[in-house]
């Protein structure tokens, strides 16, 4: 069963998801939000809500960059799972992930990691604003902030690859766009990434 909340408690604050894609299947404008804007959710019978990260598949990153110049990472929305191939290629890392809870909020295609922030803040869209009137307009680093502990900034305004406080997200269709991961991988990835490294969302 569902339950939906309409207030900004913590648990619904951060129990609400973000961050996405590139140039195909651009979504509307709500859909690009950070982490939190959805109605949060309990445990849920519909299977879409289920944890899916114990059957990633296995990705050649050939298929989809023509090199690895400042490291590569592919989001594969569909297993939920975020894979990273070093410049060298000598490292390579795969992490389960939230990804957007539809198609609608889900956009692909290519981009790159602009900024990288450790302790990042966080504001809601303006749509998200209009939305949900009650929300903080700004929210500080800790422990209530929904972009967990460090945060890759993406090329698409409001995209963002980043940590959650909130461990029951990841590897369910969870975010409003953004791609979520345990803050202890976001703290890896984070030291592995720079800014110009390749990212592709599929």
């Amino acid at each position: 069963m569902t339950i939906a909340r309409k207030t900004l408690d913590r648990r619904a604050f951060l129990g609400t998801a973000a961050l996405a894609g590139a140039s195909l299947a651009a979504p509307a404008v709500f859909a690009q939000t950070p982490d939190a804007g959805l109605e949060t959710f309990e445990e849920s019978a519909n299977t879409n809500m289920r944890r899916n990260i114990s059957s990633f598949r296995e990705l050649d990153w050939h298929d989809y960059f023509s090199n690895t110049t400042n490291g590569i990472i592919l989001v594969d929305t569909i297993s939920r799972c975020l894979h990273f191939w070093s410049e060298d290629q000598s490292v390579y890392k795969l992490y389960p992930t939230s990804v957007p809870v539809s198609n609608e909020l889900t956009r692909r295609g290519r981009t790159e990691v602009i900024r990288k922030v450790e302790g990042p803040t966080w504001s809601p869209t303006p749509s998200m604003k209009q939305r949900n009137p009650d929300w903080p307009d700004f929210v500080p680093a800790g422990p209530d902030n929904p972009l967990g502990t460090h945060a890759l900034y993406l090329s698409w305004q409001y995209y963002r690859i980043h940590g959650t406080h909130d461990t029951r997200k990841i590897g369910r269709k969870s975010s409003n766009g953004c791609i979520g991961l345990y803050n202890q991988h976001i703290k890896e990835l984070y030291g592995l990434t720079k800014v110009g490294t390749q990212v592709v969302l599929i």
